[in-house]
């Protein structure tokens, strides 16, 4: 198997089976498989997918018992892909499926572990495009991301680090944040970005805020060192003012002092605290992933 596709669908009845459709119109040269995972959508999308399943046998479906989120339906969809490369794309055909060859020939080429896309002209809403320039600015800091690289749900992984993604058991995962945990070998591609055709943007304020905490809270110490540095700097303040105090310049109580500096260490001591506490919680967390309520699963060659 060369190629999985995984697709993450949430009210996606309207334009998933025309995407299908056009996917084995577009790999018809190649060995490839088609995942979706039903995120607990609230049409009729399990239904369209189901019968999806059994018309072809390259589509295997999957669907979550309940909205657990796109990254957690995408890692469903990875922990049942056989090819040697994946591709990840959304359910609302803004990604062309011919764009999927360039992916591929560029990790084949360049022998890359994962190739990105990125547009020119984005045709997103502009609440997602903020939160997406936001989101990589973020990641470009916490994972050593280059700067250039858009973080593009529409991507291709090699197999052998959508192994290492899936070892991963926490409730909150982030897929861009586990592939550079695995990775740097990565590269980009410019593709098309079309107008979604069908329906609305699922993508809100609230996603967005939920996304930054999951990622600044779930994979990084980036919070608890904060604290770390400012019990350190208001510890050394009052180290200032003891001396300005020595010198003759100012008199302050002895209670001032006793507060900055006891202030000071309880601050630090909850910032050392907190990095083993948070790197306790990024390693063990029994909350699921994801809970399959069915399942169909073709085995395509």
């Amino acid at each position: 198997m060369l190629l999985s596709v995984v697709i993450p669908v949430y009210k996606g009845a309207q334009s998933i089976g025309s995407l299908v459709s056009k996917l084995h119109e577009t790999l018809q040269g190649i060995s490839f498989e088609i995942v979706l995972v039903n995120d607990g959508s609230p049409d009729n999308s399990e239904e369209v997918c189901a019968a999806l399943a059994l018309r072809y046998p390259r589509v295997s479906f999957i669907s979550l018992r309940r909205n657990f989120g796109e990254f957690n339906a995408v890692i469903c969809g990875l922990n049942h892909t056989k090819g040697h490369f994946t591709v990840i794309i959304d359910d609302d055909f803004q990604n062309p499926p011919s764009e999927i060859l360039k992916l591929l020939n560029k990790a084949q080429s360049d022998n890359l572990d994962v190739v990105y896309s990125y547009y020119e002209d984005k045709k997103h809403h502009y609440v997602r495009n903020v939160g997406s320039w936001l989101v990589n600015q973020m990641t470009t800091y916490l994972f050593g991301k280059p700067k250039d690289l858009y973080l593009s749900s529409f991507k291709l992984i090699k197999k052998e680090v959508v192994t290492e993604i899936c070892k991963y058991t926490g409730p909150y995962p982030y897929i861009d944040a586990l592939i550079f945990r695995v990775t740097k070998n990565v590269g980009r591609v410019l593709v098309e970005h079309h107008a979604r055709t069908e329906g609305q943007s699922s993508y809100t304020v609230q996603k967005l805020i939920a996304l930054f905490l999951s990622i600044l809270f779930g994979y990084s110490l980036l919070p608890v060192r904060i604290i770390l540095s400012t019990g350190l700097i208001s510890l050394g303040i009052s180290f200032v003012f003891l001396l300005i105090q020595l010198l003759g310049f100012v008199d302050f109580s002895a209670t001032f002092y006793a507060i900055c500096i006891l202030g000071s260490i309880q601050v630090i001591g909850l910032g050392i605290i907190g990095e083993y506490v948070a790197k306790d919680f990024l390693t063990q967390n029994n909350h699921p992933q994801f809970v399959i309520k069915s399942k169909h699963i073709n085995h395509a060659e």
